[in-house]
């Protein structure tokens, strides 16, 4: 019986077993990508219903969405010239401006991205905003979430189905699953690893990159985020790089980014 069990889990690894887009890491998500969504329809529901949505007249708002649709537009258009269209089956895109002071953002499966009014100031302009956004949407498209929900069905509910614990709990299922996308945590804290956040920055540069926004940016916005005070904790205590090393992770990377952008400006010249 041993045995059998052995070879059903393995069988459910090499299945599960997808790599990751640009960054080519292999991970393994036992959840379908499906249920995530289900799941953030109703989470996304009600965050909105509890919130003060910014009405696209709002400069901000018809910005966030402009950006939205330009950076999806970029993420489509790779996926399916990678055979990878399938990260984004199911997705109906929406881009949302909050008013919350909270310096926030985020990205649940699905497309479902919100960004907080308290960015904006260190965003500072569209190119800057690209740069979270392109983060954000990584995550989603990186399906880092259902790494975590994973991790903490195994964790937290004994490795019970996603299905049977929203049907006997569907509030610890709920929970769970604002655990796994850090809803409700600020930028730089969420629930991510620290591989997740440093894999969500590299492809988050060629997504802003793709989409015609300075990948150069980036840095340059996390500098303003170091710049804006507030303790880290050390790098060992936390899930996350700290500024210092996402920056220069970020400079490392940049070469590779700066060849999409490129590829892109040199395109844009020839159609006018």
């Amino acid at each position: 019986m041993k045995k059998y069990v052995i070879l059903l889990f393995i069988s459910i690894m090499v299945i599960a077993c997808s790599k990751v887009p640009i960054t080519g890491r292999r991970q393994v998500n036992l959840l379908p990508e499906s249920d995530m969504i289900s799941m953030s329809l109703t989470a996304y529901s009600d965050f909105l219903g509890q919130s003060t949505v910014v009405p696209e007249s709002n400069d901000d708002a018809a910005m966030v969405k402009r950006l939205g649709a330009n950076i999806k537009v970029a993420v489509e258009q790779f996926l399916a010239k990678e055979g990878q269209s399938k990260r984004v089956e199911g997705f109906a895109w929406e881009f949302n401006l909050v008013e919350d002071p909270t310096v926030n953002a985020w990205c649940m499966p699905g497309g479902k991205v919100v960004i907080y009014t308290g960015i904006l100031e260190v965003a500072q302009s569209e190119k800057g905003l690209a740069a979270v956004m392109g983060h954000e949407i990584a995550h989603a498209i990186a399906r880092h979430g259902n790494e975590r929900m994973s991790q903490q069905l195994l964790m937290q509910a004994g490795g019970v189905t996603l299905g049977a614990l929203t049907q006997e709990q569907p509030a610890m299922a709920q929970q769970l699953f604002a655990l796994s996308y850090g809803l409700g945590s600020q930028l730089g804290s969420l629930a991510f690893s620290r591989s997740h956040e440093t894999e969500a920055d590299k492809m988050g540069l060629i997504f802003m990159a793709m989409a015609g926004y300075d990948p150069q940016e980036a840095p340059k916005f996390w500098e303003r985020m170091s710049a804006g005070g507030g303790g880290e904790p050390p790098e060992f205590l936390s899930t996350h790089p700290n500024h210092d090393t996402r920056i220069s992770d970020l400079n490392e990377f940049m070469p590779e980014a700066l060849k999409y952008y490129n590829a892109q400006t040199k395109s844009k010249k020839k159609t006018k």
